[in-house]
């Protein structure tokens, strides 16, 4: 069944990828021998055949380094592109004036797509990161600006995320990944305690995305994804769910369209609404998507 026949898949959503142009942004997380698959500049031009044969047609893009340069760059990309009308940038949260380089951001070119902020706390190396009172002040700048915070953790720390999301009830705050689950191992049952921790807090929704390279096989199949998609899905329900590629990243273990594919395979339990709800409806509501 194609994209344009399904019920409840049209106007896809992607609400995770990344563009980047690495003369001007180097992305030092890169290996070349592990990662050669991305080792390349990814741009708008890259993108647009594979979303538009895939049934995409809203995108939000999301910052990959801590830069406010970058984000700037990003938010040029869309106020140009007719398709990216998202940003989700990043802003040093530890600094005294959040708010204030927030409006900057906004007073930039394409200003007006920023969407959200994210910091790869993934790569923290405090335990704590998140409790930390000048982390949780950013972040509470953030949702005071009315702007969500994407939260990149991983499995280990969603914990933290859960106690973050009770603490500022005031802030919405989006899961990428699912936390980065670690497929096909005894941990998914903590995994999945602690992403119903996370999901009991209704400031927060959650992106089907980043799972295929989560998967510690060199051939997978939708079968190895099953369960993470379906425990998300019972956590917080396909209207709290929201697709998203995280291309070009996704290109270590998958094409662009073989995910779409499988999540669509995945989904099939769903009814159409709770499917136009993963497709694009949820990113809508939680980002404020302008579609038109």
């Amino acid at each position: 069944m194609t994209g344009a026949q399904e019920p409840g898949r049209t106007g896809i959503v992607d609400a995770h990828h990344h563009l980047w142009a690495r003369a001007r942004h180097p992305q030092p997380w890169i290996d070349p021998v592990t990662m050669a698959a991305i080792d390349a500049d990814f741009e708008p031009a890259d993108l647009a055949p594979l979303a538009r044969a895939a049934g995409v047609t809203t995108t939000v893009v999301v910052q990959s380094i801590a830069s406010d340069t970058e984000t700037v760059d990003l938010l040029g990309v869309a106020a140009e592109d007719t398709v990216v009308r998202g940003v989700v940038g990043w802003v040093d949260l530890t600094a005294d004036d959040v708010a204030e380089r927030l409006d900057g951001l906004r007073a930039a070119r394409g200003g007006e797509r920023l969407v959200g902020i994210r910091h790869l706390v993934q790569s923290e190396s405090d335990p704590a990161y998140l409790d930390r009172p000048d982390v949780r002040r950013g972040i509470a700048a953030v949702g005071a600006a009315g702007l969500v915070f994407d939260l990149l953790v991983r499995q280990h720390q969603l914990p933290m995320a859960a106690r973050l999301t009770r603490d500022l009830p005031e802030v919405s705050f989006v899961l990428d990944h699912l936390g980065k689950p670690a497929l096909g191992s005894p941990e998914m049952a903590e995994w999945s305690r602690d992403l119903r921790s996370l999901a009991a807090s209704p400031n927060t929704t959650a992106k089907l995305s980043g799972l295929v390279t989560e998967v510690p096989l060199p051939h997978w199949t939708p079968a190895d994804l099953r369960q993470a998609v379906d425990d998300a899905l019972d956590a917080f329900g396909p209207d709290r769910l929201m697709f998203g590629s995280d291309w070009p990243v996704c290109l270590l273990a998958s094409s662009y369209q073989r995910w779409v594919d499988t999540l669509a395979e995945l989904l099939e339990g769903q009814d159409g609404t709770g499917r136009a709800s993963v497709w694009g409806g949820t990113a809508r509501r939680i980002y404020g998507l302008e579609t038109s």
